[in-house]
């Protein structure tokens, strides 16, 4: 039997498809193909707000409507419901400025209250066993009890008018993600870096936080209800060291810029190790591995960039006895730099003179910098100076939203925005109630739920994601993007946040 060559254009038409075929067989898919569209990477790091607290009122989110009675009556340390909120001032006493609050979520920049947020607001504490003791297995009744300002944990703002409430409308907001570790910015930020907790097995006495039989904070004899005053404990907020010698709050980098001075006779570019009066010293160099150590291995390239770094190093090594006009300065128009809040100065391959820490610890100029020029590296880390972080007590909300949008602004005008992903999140919840309960973790994490927009052209638009994340989530997706070898910290039942991607 004879067979009929086929026509020509039945011969172009098989070959095309074909090829199409071979391609799409080629091409990654699910995770995989989300992932290899992802070129670069930057995490912008902000300060100290609950999700609640910013964007609980965003439509479609899981905000305060949906928080229950239980969740958002906060209780007495007897467990008895507070008759009202009561806010407390830095004496610890109740404040005359704010009125009584029924025991409730309020509006910050509403009636009674009526700050707004271009305002310098009160700082709750924000310290690890403290947010243990908040969340108080899940319940998250406990934030006005154990905080220093009472009440005022359970405000909230109306976020519409921030910038950044514009870009999680446009692209995507994670109503599901938390901070990795209880507690404040200085463990948080370690998190960022290596999902782990460093060591200070030598710290002494006067450093190690007091706890009572229970496992919580020692309460002082006499120290008030939660409707009279502020808790009082034998271990406040800065005490840093838990009793087996993990260094959970904050402790000061061990070398400049750091919150303690060099010795008179030391190296300029080291923190004094013998400390500040009441035995305070420096953390020891960590040698713990970071995302920059597995980085590194696989030949990808990487900075931290850090607002106000290059001013803050020129500060940190002038003599003992100057005073510093840059770190921890709240002076009219000064950056307000926090050396806390410099993750990667606190280990030992990043010790001022070697090679990572030239390549790899850059000032914000640089970032805006590579920005416009089209040279980020693969990986960006970028975390604002003090005044830009929105961080309360010391910057209001206004300046550090215009802050970081106009870094959007600038990223998404950038020559490598077609292969970005940007995440704009935040280290930790500031003491800020939030409703809903933080998963399972382990004994150092999750903590309360933060607010994190992801940004990129591959990003879902107008997306609200509930998957659970924590800050060990963009550790993760970093890892599986570049193929690196896993840090241990990173939580399994986290999600890598190929979800908010297309």
């Amino acid at each position: 039997m004879s067979r009929r060559p086929l026509p020509r254009r039945h011969v172009v038409l098989a070959l095309v498809a074909g090829a199409l075929l071979a391609a799409c067989a080629q091409r990654p898919t699910g995770d995989a193909g989300k992932l290899a569209r992802i070129q670069h990477v930057v995490v912008i790091y902000a300060e100290n707000h609950s999700f609640d607290n910013m964007y609980g009122l965003f439509p479609g989110a899981n905000g305060i409507a949906r928080a229950t009675p239980e969740q958002s009556t906060q209780r007495d340390h007897d467990g008895r419901p507070l008759p009202e909120l009561v806010i407390f001032g830095s004496d610890g006493k109740p404040d005359p400025r704010f009125p009584r609050m029924p025991n409730r979520p309020f509006r910050i920049d509403a009636p009674p209250i009526s700050r707004p947020p271009t305002e310098v607001v009160l700082n709750p504490i924000h310290a690890f066993f403290h947010n243990i003791e908040q969340i108080n297995g899940g319940r998250n009744d406990m934030f006005a009890a154990m905080s220093n300002t009472g009440g005022w944990t359970m405000g909230h703002y109306d976020g519409s008018v921030m910038r950044l409430w514009r870009w999680a409308q446009e692209y995507t907001l994670a109503d599901n993600f938390f901070m990795g570790a209880f507690g404040g910015s200085y463990l948080n930020h370690h998190w960022l870096i290596c999902a782990c907790t460093p060591r200070h097995p030598d710290a002494p006495e006067p450093m190690r936080i007091r706890l009572d039989a229970g496992g919580k904070l020692e309460k002082r004899p006499g120290s008030p209800s939660a409707h009279e005053g502020a808790v009082q404990l034998f271990s406040g907020g800065g005490v840093q060291v838990t009793p087996d010698g993990w260094s959970v709050n904050t402790t000061q980098p061990p070398w400049q810029p750091s919150g303690i001075p060099p010795a008179a006779a030391g190296p300029a570019t080291h923190a004094d190790a013998a400390g500040t009066p009441g035995s305070r010293l420096p953390l020891p160099p960590q040698t713990a591995r970071t995302i920059g150590d597995t980085l590194s291995a696989k030949g990808v390239d990487w900075a931290w960039y850090s607002g106000g770094w290059n001013d803050a190093l020129k500060d940190g090594m002038q003599p003992p006895q100057v005073r510093r006009s840059v770190i921890y300065t709240r002076a009219a128009n000064a950056d307000n730099f926090q050396p806390h809040h410099q993750p990667f100065n606190y280990y030992a391959r990043f010790a001022p003179g070697t090679p990572d820490r030239a390549r790899h610890l850059k000032d914000g100029s640089d970032f805006v910098r590579a920005i416009e020029t089209g040279t980020l590296p693969p990986v960006s880390f970028y975390k604002p100076v003090g005044v830009n972080t929105q961080h309360p007590g010391y910057a209001d909300i206004m300046t550090g939203d215009a802050h970081i949008a106009g870094l959007l602004d600038k990223l998404r005008a950038s020559p490598q925005w077609k292969d970005m992903l940007v995440i704009v999140t935040y280290d930790e919840n500031g003491g800020f109630w939030d409703h809903v309960p933080p998963p399972a973790g382990d004994r150092f994490g999750p903590g309360s739920r933060i607010p994190t927009i992801l940004v990129g052209p591959t990003v879902k638009r107008g997306f609200v994601d509930s998957t659970p994340y924590d800050t060990t989530s963009i550790l993760k997706f970093i890892t599986e993007r570049f193929g690196l070898e896993p840090l241990p910290g990173v939580r399994p039942r986290m999600g890598n946040l190929t979800n908010a991607l297309d």
